[in-house]
């Protein structure tokens, strides 16, 4: 009898765990999602840019806006440091930030935020029916709130960040707050299997 409560214990246990060829993720492991397929925006040099044009490279999207007083910088500084913890492997990483105020948030404007936290993000930008489209294939929420009618309103927003592998699948979804640590410790994940 015992021997079969241990035998049956530790089926279980292996059942629990991945197959030795799928990393164990500290973040949401969301592969297979059929969704977050189109990226069709321009970047804040100008360039035309889609997901296929990181392939090869562990991508990060974030959703946000540059007027945000907490949640984006909080975010694109995390983001600043995983960077910072992978070493020569952030050469491997693109980091896209997508702006959900596209009023406000000019390729000018951009241009200028994005640099401040890594030379190498890319902040995207498109008009409102572009940006619509793009978050709701990425399942994001947005809205303008406060002072609407003005220019000094805020964006409620989905606060989490998408990482796609290096063939351009969706893996992994981080929640607002993850530690760099945590976030590097997967992206060497994601690149060590491409």
């Amino acid at each position: 009898m015992l021997r079969s409560l241990i035998l049956a214990a530790a089926l279980a246990l292996a059942a629990c765990s991945p197959p030795p060829d799928v990393p164990a993720f500290r973040n949401t492991d969301i592969t297979g999602a059929d969704y977050g397929k189109s990226l069709a925006l321009t970047d804040h040099n100008g360039q035309p840019r889609t997901l296929q044009d990181f392939r090869g490279k562990v991508v990060t999207v974030f959703f946000g806006y540059t007027q945000c007083p907490d949640v984006c910088p909080t975010s694109l500084a995390t983001m600043s440091e995983v960077m910072e913890r992978l070493g020569p492997d952030a050469d491997r990483v693109q980091v896209i930030f997508v702006t959900v105020d596209p009023e406000r948030d000019t390729q000018a404007l951009l241009a200028e935020y994005m640099p401040a936290f890594d030379p190498r993000f890319l902040g995207l930008y498109g008009d409102a029916a572009q940006t619509a489209q793009v978050a709701k294939d990425f399942k994001v929420f947005y809205r303008k709130s406060g002072d609407t009618g003005g220019t000094n309103y805020t964006v409620d927003h989905t606060a989490g960040t998408y990482v796609f592998d290096t063939e351009g699948r969706l893996r992994l979804h981080v929640r607002h707050g993850e530690s760099a640590e945590n976030i590097a410790a997967d992206i060497k994940a994601l690149l060590a299997q491409g």
